[in-house]
């Protein structure tokens, strides 16, 4: 159980800046297809470091372009179409992990290099009721499915009014659109290979908008990502989900939220890829308390980014709790913007026989 806290009780503070990792970068000769080289011009194929990484963005491209095609929904929106743009030129530049990158010094990814990744199929395709009766529903729930938004399954009718909850492409225009927009993060620039690959394959963006002054802590606002699809283990294919969610709480309010990543419907033994994104915009004087349980099958991979910008006077609380993946690395950072904020960090990790924990935190003091 480790506990740290980060409180920035002058502005000065702010002008200096803490990084508990380096990304080092080792271009590499390759060998790329016909269909590498017709899909992207000679400019950006020279700055590729790994034609597998390559075969994963197209595989999820593709994936996106045939969900769309099938379904009646309009087109996703610009906001999304911007990340998708700016994660895809970013994930050209950047190489698979290996243990001589200091980051990944202690993750071994290889068993991930060595399978078949393929999309999870979209929402309309999965029965549920082919699966095992999921988890119960609470009140104030959203369930992201394979890395789509299940709005049938959730619950949000208890939450106030003025709250949104749903996808980016659902949000009509105006200030709230804007609002969220300008906060969906494009830059890559301290990120990773993950972070970029949820930007090119994220179906969509769920987004939590917490207006001012409100404040949701009695009935916390659940998130649960469920996994479904998978396949024994030993198989060569590997389903990959990546679902992302983009939490905007303004100036004086608070909330608090429980995020649950599980393995449902029979999958709480069968090998899977979730590869997550959780954005978190604390305003001024606001507060969040954040509460993250993994407790993925012992087959899986679960690879997660928690990115949280804290305004000035604000509070951001997160607890972990990580029990499950056979491996299960959590990218955690946070940057403060302004004086008087207060971070509080606690985790706890259970590792069993070949189980990796992997946690790395990052805290930016920015003025």
């Amino acid at each position: 159980m480790s506990t740290v806290t980060y409180t920035s009780a002058h502005p000065l503070l702010h002008r200096r800046r803490n990084h508990f990792s380096t990304h080092l970068f080792f271009p590499q000769t390759l060998n790329l297809t016909s269909k590498h080289k017709s899909r992207f011009p000679l400019v950006v194929r020279a700055s590729l470091s790994d034609p597998f990484v390559l075969d994963i963005a197209e595989k999820l491209e593709d994936s996106l372009q045939l969900s769309s095609t099938n379904s009646s929904v309009a087109s996703s929106s610009i906001s999304l179409q911007r990340l998708r743009e700016s994660s895809t030129q970013s994930i050209l530049t950047k190489a698979w992990p290996s243990s001589k990158q200091e980051p990944f010094r202690f993750t071994d990814t290889s068993f991930l290099r060595r399978s078949q990744i393929l999309p999870s199929t979209t929402l309309p395709s999965v029965n549920l009721s082919d699966f095992v009766t999921p988890p119960p529903i609470s009140s104030n729930s959203i369930v992201i499915v394979d890395g789509h938004f299940a709005p049938t399954l959730s619950d949000i009718s208890s939450l106030p009014n003025s709250v949104y909850a749903g996808v980016i492409s659902d949000i009509p225009a105006g200030s709230v659109s804007d609002r969220v927009s300008s906060f969906l993060a494009s830059e890559s620039v301290g990120k990773d290979l993950f972070w970029d690959l949820n930007g090119v394959g994220a179906p969509d963006v769920v987004v939590i908008y917490v207006p001012e002054g409100v404040r949701i802590v009695d009935d916390p606002i659940s998130l649960r990502f469920w996994a479904c699809q998978g396949v024994e283990a030993g198989e060569e294919t590997l389903p990959v989900s990546n679902p992302r969610v983009l939490v905007v709480v303004e100036k004086g309010a608070e909330v608090s939220i429980v995020e649950e990543h599980v393995g449902v419907g029979g999958n709480e033994e069968r090998c899977y890829w979730e590869n997550s994104v959780v954005e978190i915009v604390v305003g001024d004087s606001a507060k969040v308390s954040h509460s993250y349980v993994q407790r993925q099958s012992r087959n899986a991979a679960h690879i997660k980014w928690t990115f949280a910008r804290q305004e000035s006077f604000s509070t951001y609380e997160l607890v972990e709790i990580s029990t499950g993946g056979k491996l299960s690395r959590h990218n955690l950072h946070v940057e403060q913007m302004g004086p008087d904020t207060v971070t509080n960090l606690s985790a706890f990790h259970i590792s069993q026989t070949n189980q990796t924990q992997d946690l790395h935190s990052k805290l930016t003091l920015d003025s």
